[in-house]
């Protein structure tokens, strides 16, 4: 998404991008997420979501955020719904395809199948936007863990970066994820989305060893959930009470999520209590370290200056949610627009 909003607001002011596209379609992540785009309502609540986060960049999004949502509608991209229906934040939902598709119109010529730096034919010019998606494939490969993203973000803004000085973040191992029916269960692009066992919080989670996971009350996303599983290994068991199998979720109710883990394959047991034991992995969606950035989406180096004419955008700039949880596709929206205005200038 990053990329696309750099692209489409840069042509916007004048100037002629070019977009390469890793992979075989365009879209990324984007298109694969539920396609709602938000925020938290004040800068004071996200410092206390993501307190080792950079302020500069937390309040860059709580002050463009809006402006941002308006001209993606501008732009045709089509509202599902005007609001988030979490009291935390504010923001829209998009259809994810299409919201994809109102970019791709607006963004004029991309190229895909094109990594980065890899088709000699294809000479990189300066400025040059990194919008690669961070590096959740490449963190799910070294921590053992399934992804639940495109199959090519592998960290190749990140690692053009590096090679030109650059800094990186806090937050190199943090990521955002979802717990996910754990293997033998497999589940595809399009079930990302609404297979996610989201209800951590009205279950009794175990690790493998049977070691119970404390729920933090405040973990509303439960992403904390997520990476503590990880931490333990990567699996564990969430243990619902029959009385909560009607309880709601953003996807259904428990019932029904259960359901669709069992219909992938996952392992469901019933206990001789009627509970439920639903065999859970947790998933990489997308990285929260990466590359860091000024307020002009500058890259930074080691020595905090800016890399001549290099800017990041999206989830290949860190350093925005680290220790908590925030909306990627915010962070796509407000630093693509503001590198390729930057860039205009």
């Amino acid at each position: 998404m990053a990329g696309l909003c750099a692209a489409a607001r840069a042509r916007e002011l004048g100037v002629t991008p070019t977009v390469l596209e890793k992979g075989d379609r365009r879209g990324g992540s984007m298109l694969l997420s539920s396609g709602v785009v938000w925020r938290y309502r004040s800068l004071d609540d996200f410092r206390r979501e993501c307190p080792s986060g950079d302020p500069r960049l937390q309040r860059l999004i709580v002050e463009r955020l809006d402006e941002g949502l308006d001209w993606l509608e501008s732009l045709g991209a089509p509202v599902v719904e005007a609001e988030t229906r979490n009291p935390r934040t504010v923001g829209r939902r998009f259809d994810p395809r299409g919201l994809t598709e109102a970019l791709v119109r607006a963004a004029g010529d991309i190229r895909t199948g094109h990594a980065l730096g890899s088709d000699p034919e294809t000479r990189l010019e300066e400025p040059l936007v990194l919008a690669t998606g961070g590096f959740p494939v490449r963190l799910a490969r070294e921590l053992g863990l399934p992804i639940r993203s495109n199959m090519w973000s592998e960290g190749d803004g990140l690692a053009f970066g590096l090679t030109r000085g650059a800094d990186t973040t806090p937050g190199m191992l943090e990521f955002y994820g979802r717990a996910m029916p754990a293997p033998p269960a497999t589940w595809a692009e399009d079930e990302f989305v609404d297979h996610a066992q989201l209800y951590g919080h009205l279950a009794r989670v175990f690790d493998e060893s049977g070691e119970e996971i404390a729920v933090e009350a405040d973990d509303w996303s439960e992403n904390g959930l997520v990476q503590e599983i990880a931490r333990r290994g990567g699996r564990a068991w969430f243990v619902v009470d029959p009385k909560n199998l009607g309880r709601a979720t953003p996807y259904g109710t428990v019932a029904e999520v259960v359901a669709r883990a069992r219909s992938v394959g996952a392992t469901v047991e019933e206990r001789d209590d009627g509970s439920l034991a639903v065999h859970v992995v947790a998933a990489v969606t997308h990285t929260i370290g990466g590359l860091v950035i000024d307020e002009r989406a500058r890259v930074l180096s080691q020595a905090g200056t800016p890399v001549e004419g290099l800017y990041a955008a999206g989830v290949d700039a860190g350093g925005w949610s680290t220790g908590g949880y925030a909306s990627g596709l915010a962070a796509a929206l407000v630093f693509g627009r503001i590198a390729a205005e930057q860039i205009a200038n």
